[in-house]
Formats: structure tokens, sequence, C-alpha cells
């Protein structure tokens, strides 16, 4: 319902455009023919929208060009009913000939629009003839509107025909750097929650240019574009592109569907000539199937063949065959909305008289049974073809799987089955898959003849049944499940909270077990560690007797698991003392008491009590690979002051330093195997603690850096009730050997070859 005003406006337009396009037919027409003067005068001046207009009191029939007919006998100059000559003068009579049949329509149209139309019929017809050599007819190449139409292909805001000068060419790669003239490189930023467009991120560096041999995605006016190129064919000229080419390309440009993937345009240069539509960021329906990361219910697999039926709905209704559908011609964009491309392409093969390359036989699987039995290079498409097509896409959707993928056959065969029944061969869904509705319309979809199969109006119609009459939309499919999910998140962030604090408590405990918790707290705060001096602490060193003849003759894994035996029997027992793990070097061991935490006069019976329980379980410790010779260790007590500080930022280690370290690794390297080797300021501080420690007095040792000092051996404690191992009897040198004894070793190497003659006997 329009305003009287703008009614008026209407009528004044056709009348400006008629005399313009009259003017322009008058000096076009040089060879006058004998047609009817409406169909010359209307033919290209008025718009689609008054090409039929017709009421039951006002017709005006409009005679298409394609109508146009040769007059069946020449006209002469005397048989004219009314003619045009070529003086001013004369041109000018049919024009104001025209001008009250002109006048007589505007009142009509007029009075129509108004709704008090005065005339019933109107009916106008000028003979328009010429004499000359030029043979009567209709020409289209002369008509304006063809011209226009060619010219707008290549020209103005609406060009289809898109060149090098428009686009640029990208190589978008996940975590790749490839350029383009610009030197820069393109990547594709996620945009999965988000549902935008993919976006363009820029970073220097030395890049590869993309082109149009080597590239498919091109940028065009500011957004991503993709190209479908056809087989290498001469194309010709821009310019000579016949009509019928051109009628393709505006009926693909005119097609407009949420589920039509939008023709953009079409690229020609360089000898190439492609298909430009929208870029769709998850690409295929293919990809998406095949790529298991993404989660599919039903809901989502149902929404999609939903957007493929409306797709293909539309398609047939434009009377477009597709003919080449199939899952890779599905694309999906950022919003899971699928779209149909690919349509068109082989009307512009034909339009274009290109030879089509033969499809592979696995390209063949979409492909109807009666098309797949007509001969070569002449299998048409079908609106039946696109539903067999449908029904294949179906089954890929339901099982996640290529076509026919639940047979055991190769493509070629199967093509040979589907060209040769009976029997009818099509695949097979699991009912588990899919609602029995579905796999019955499936079915009905595939059926072999194809006057049997329903349309895609029907489809749709039965498709809505499936979820009575609900919209099945992917967005209220995502909205549902995070209603589930938020159901059960306050669940879900505590399970979280509650198992990053076990890993957590993991973590500080093994941090605690290479530092100090004291110190472990401050640099966990971001605090530095000042070195702090201790007045009195014990310390305690401890190696194996005779460790690198046990090394030379063992395998390094040997050596190692003879350590983490060792050490870990170690561990467990300096556990159950108030003492303090410095570290590990070789087959050195070394422990403190006093630090980090002061214990008073305590840490030398910490020390010392340690000592008994670990030379107690070192005499019943045996070795994997060599458990007849036994594991002799030594030990140094030490007591003094030390200055402890973490030292390092790579791997921080808590170290002690002073006199008092050196001096008790000298008690331990001076030691006697199976022995406690313990300083004097040791012993004194046990003897004022009074807790019953036995001590024998060893002599004067040579202490390097210390001279001779007067030094004591721990053989046991009051209430001590663990045996200790026997220390080997002294030599008559009054010295005790430090390695493994000669008979050890001959023992040994001949148990070590018998296994090695065993091991090798066939």
């Amino acid at each position: 319902a329009y305003s009287p005003a703008v009614y008026y406006w209407i009528c004044l337009l056709y009348k400006v455009h008629f005399f313009f396009f009259l003017y322009i037919k008058l000096q076009a027409h040089n060879s006058l023919v004998n047609i009817d003067f409406w169909e010359v005068i209307f033919q290209d001046c008025l718009p689609p929208i008054c090409a039929t207009f017709s009421t039951g009191r006002v017709s005006y029939k409009h005679f298409p060009p394609q109508t146009c007919k040769e007059p069946s006998h020449p006209k002469t100059k005397d048989s004219l009913n009314s003619s045009f000559l070529s003086t001013p003068k004369q041109i000018a009579a049919p024009f104001y000939k025209a001008l009250p049949c002109f006048v007589i329509l505007m009142m009509i149209m007029h009075d129509y629009f108004y709704g008090c139309a005065c005339l019933k019929t109107i009916h106008c017809t000028y003979e328009i003839d010429k004499l000359g050599t030029r043979h009567p007819g209709f020409k289209p190449q002369l008509c304006l509107r063809h011209r226009i139409n060619k010219i707008q292909l290549i020209k103005g805001p609406n060009r289809i025909l898109l060149t090098l000068e428009d686009v640029t060419f990208i190589n978008p790669h996940f975590g790749s750097k490839r350029g383009s003239r610009a030197s820069v490189s393109f990547q594709i930023m996620s945009e999965v929650q988000s549902g935008r467009s993919p976006r363009l991120s820029f970073s220097s560096g030395s890049l590869t240019p993309a082109t149009c041999e080597n590239s498919n995605i091109a940028i065009y006016e500011g957004d991503w574009v993709w190209l479908k190129k056809f087989p290498s064919g001469n194309f010709g000229d821009i310019k000579s592109i016949e009509s019928s080419a051109s009628d393709i390309f505006e009926m693909m440009k005119d097609l407009r569907h949420e589920n039509i993937n939008p023709l953009v345009g079409f690229f020609y240069d360089s000898g190439m000539f492609a298909i430009v539509t929208e870029f769709c960021s998850r690409r295929s329906l293919e990809d998406i199937l095949m790529n298991q990361d993404v989660k599919l219910d039903w809901m989502f697999k149902s929404s999609l063949l939903l957007d493929l039926i409306k797709g293909m709905k539309y398609l047939h209704h434009r009377e477009f065959a597709h003919g080449r559908l199939k899952s890779r011609n599905c694309v999906v964009d950022g919003r899971f909305v699928l779209k149909v491309t690919d349509y068109g392409f082989n009307d512009i093969l034909e339009t274009l008289r290109l030879s089509q390359e033969e499809p592979s036989v696995e390209e063949l699987l979409w492909t109807a049974p009666e098309l797949l039995r007509a001969p070569r290079g002449s299998r048409l498409r079908s609106f039946a073809g696109d539903v067999y097509s449908f029904a294949i896409i179906m089954q890929e959707v339901m099982v996640r799987g290529t076509p026919f993928c639940m047979m055991d056959l190769p493509a070629k065969e199967i093509i040979e089955r589907l060209k040769k029944p009976p029997p009818v061969y099509r695949p097979v869904v699991p009912p588990e898959h899919a609602p029995s509705e579905c796999l019955q319309l499936m079915k009905q979809c595939w059926a072999e003849a194809a006057e049997q199969r329903p349309t895609f109006d029907e489809i749709f119609n039965q498709f809505k049944t499936f979820n009575k009459g609900k919209k099945t939309n992917i967005i209220d499919s995502m909205l549902r499940m995070l209603e589930q999910y938020s159901s059960n998140l306050e669940d879900l962030i505590q399970e979280r909270t509650e198992e990053l604090e076990i890993e957590k408590q993991k973590t500080e405990k093994l941090l605690t077990q290479m530092l100090p918790p004291s110190v472990a707290e401050s640099l966990k705060k971001g605090c530095t560690v000042e070195p702090e001096g201790f007045d009195l602490v014990t310390l305690y060193f401890s190696d194996i007797v005779g460790f690198t003849t046990i090394s030379a003759m063992s395998e390094p894994i040997e050596v190692v698991d003879l350590l983490n035996d060792l050490y870990t029997l170690f561990d467990a027992i300096i556990g159950s003392h108030d003492v303090y793990k410095v570290e590990t070097i070789g087959d050195a061991y070394m422990v403190a008491s006093g630090l980090p935490k002061r214990n008073g006069m305590r840490h030398a019976a910490e020390i010392a009590n340690m000592s008994l329980d670990i030379l107690s379980s070192v005499g019943t410790f045996k070795m994997r690979h060599m458990p007849e010779v036994p594991v002799r260790i030594r030990i140094g007590l030490h007591s003094g002051p030390v200055v402890a500080g973490v030292v390092g930022l790579t791997m921080p280690r808590y170290c002690l330093f002073g006199d008092t370290v050196n001096t008790a690794s000298r008690m331990e390297s001076t030691g006697l195997p199976y022995r406690i080797h313990v300083s004097h300021s040791t012993v004194t501080i046990l003897r004022t603690l009074g807790e019953g420690y036995e001590v024998e007095l060893r002599g004067r040792t040579e202490l390097k850096g210390r001279g001779t000092e007067e030094t004591f051996w721990l053989v046991g404690k009051k209430g001590f009730t663990k045996p200790l191992p026997v220390p080997p009897p002294v030599g008559k040198d009054g010295q005790v050997g430090h390695g493994l004894q000669p008979v050890e070793i001959a023992a040994f190497q001949r148990r070590k070859a018998e296994k090695q003659l065993v091991r090798n006997k066939p």
C-alpha cells in the first residue's frame, strides 16, 4: 500500500523512461524491420516489473525479443502504413504519432494505480519497414541492454569478472609464515567459540608470496574468498563472452539464500578461469565429519542435514540441478551453517564449450546409478540425481564416514555393482546411528527408480515431522548443552579445584624435598634467601668403599640401580630422625642436623643415632648384579659452625660452607669400612648429653689441612640392639684395605665369566 505521491512519481519516471528509450530506438534502428511497434518500444525500455501488465480493465502484452520473427514477405515503400524515412522531419513523424499512444498508456497506468481505470484495453500496432539491402529481423547484438550487461560484467561496482587487480592471493596456514606482495603473513585467528569470520594477523619475516597458481584463497574487498578453478582451456577474451554465458553468470549471481554459498564473481586472468565464492572458515562438511575433535550429536547432524535440504530445495525451485553434490561441496561457516557450493559448474563448462575432466571412481560414489549407466561425456544432471546424492551424504553424516565405508570393497567394484543391478547395492547404516524415520527417508532418496525418489519439497516436509515441527537449530542445541553444563558447573569447579590442590601439594612436597621448607616458602613468595650462619651443627658424610672398582666391573645401568637402591634405603632411615639431607654426589651422601631448624645440642645425638641405623641396614644390603659382593661404607661425623645459603638461579641448591664441612669430609675419607669415624668435638657433645654412646679411641689421625687430631670410633649405644656389621680385620702392618679384596674380585670375575658362557651357549 503506497501513498498517492509515490504512485505519482512512479508514473513520472515511466514517462521519462519511455521518451528516452524511444529516442534511442529511433537512432539505433538504421535497418527498420517489420515487427510490432510496441515490441520495438518496450522490449528493452520497461523494467521487468512491467513485462506483463494485465487486469480486468487494462491489458498490455509484452513481446520478448526471443519471439521476434522475420516477416513472411518484404515490405515495399508503397505498402507502408506509416514509414520512417531518412530526413529529420520524417524521422520525427513517428515520434509524434507514438506520443498519443504513450499519453493514453500513462493515463491508464495512472488510473490503475489509483484504482479508477477508465479504459478496458489498449492495443497499438505500427509496422516499421525500410528499403535497403540489410536482411530484416531482430539482432540482439544491437540491443542496448545487451551491450550494457556485457559492460557491467567487467566494470562498475556490480562487476562479476575479477582480475589480479581486484584480488590478493594468500596462503593461510596455522603457525606458518606465508606472505603476499605486501611482505606480510596471514594467519587464521581462532574463532571457534566466537563464530566470527576469520580475521587477519600480520607479522613480518622472510615470506613466500602466494599466487593464483599455488593458492585457492584470496582477499577481495577486505573479505576472504575461495576460488574454484576450472580445468585449463581456451577461454577466449572477456569482451567476446557470449550472451548465453553472461546470462548464466547473472543467474548465478542472483542466487541468494542462507544455505547457498553466495557467488562473488568469476576470476579471469593469466589464462585461469575460476568461480569466486565466500570463504567458509570451517571448510567442507567432509572435513568436519573426518575431524574427530568436533563432537556431533544427532541435533547437530540433523541441523546440518536440514541446512542442506533447504539449500537444495531453493536451487531446484530456481531450476538449478546441481549435478556435483557431495560432502566436499557443502561448506560450513563459522556459525556451523551449512551452505551448498559448486553449483552451476557444469553449466559454465557447457556454455564455454570446455571439456569436463573425467572424475575419479571415488568421486562417482555420490552419482545416481542411472547417470552412471549413461555414456561417458553425456551424463546429464537431474533433480532426481541430486536427491540420490543427498542420500549418500545422509549416510556420511549418520556414520561419520566416507560413502560405502561399511562395505569392504574398492570404489571401482562398488561402481560396477551400482551400474548392474540386481541386486540393488546400497550402503548399510546400523539402526543405532539415526532415528528409524531418517533411515527410511534415506532409503527412499536412493531408490533405484528415479521417479520413485521424493523431491526436496517432500524431503523438507518429512524432515520437519521428525522433530515435531521444532526447528533443528545448532545455536539452540548449543544453548541446551550450555544449560546442561551449567547445572553441574559448581561440582565440576569443585572437582577441578580439588585436583589442582592435590597437584599443588605434590609440587610443594617435591620442592621441600629439594630445599628446606622455610627456604622453599621464601622462594615461592619471590623473596631473596639471605645466607644464614649457624654456630653449631653436626654433619654426616659417607661413601662406598671400592666404588671405583665396582663401577668398572658393572654396566652403567647397574651402577644406577645400585645407588638408587642404597639411597632409597638411606632416605627411609633419615625420615625418622631430626636431620636434613643436604645432597648426594656420586657415592657420597651428606646429611646435617641443627639446620635450617635449630635443635639445641640434639644435633649430635640425631646424627649419631642415624649413623648407627644406616650402618646396621648396610650390613644386610645386597647389590642386584653382585649379590655375593658386600657393600661396605665408611662414615665420618664432625660438629662445628657453618654458613648456609641458596646458590644458583636455574637450579637453586641449598649449600653449606665453612671449615666444618671440609673436616667432616676428611673424617669420612680417613675412616675404615663398616666404621663410624667421629671427631673430638662431636664426642664431647655426645658425652655431655649422657645418653650412653659407646666410643673407642682411635688415636691421632692426620687430617688434610688441619694436621694431626685425636679421633674416635662410635661403636654403639646403650639400648641399641640392632646388629652391626663386623669390620674387616686389621693387617699385619696395622692397615685395612680400602677397597674390595683380591679374593672377592676374582670370585666375582669367575662367576661373571660363567654366566657369559651360559648366555652364549647355543
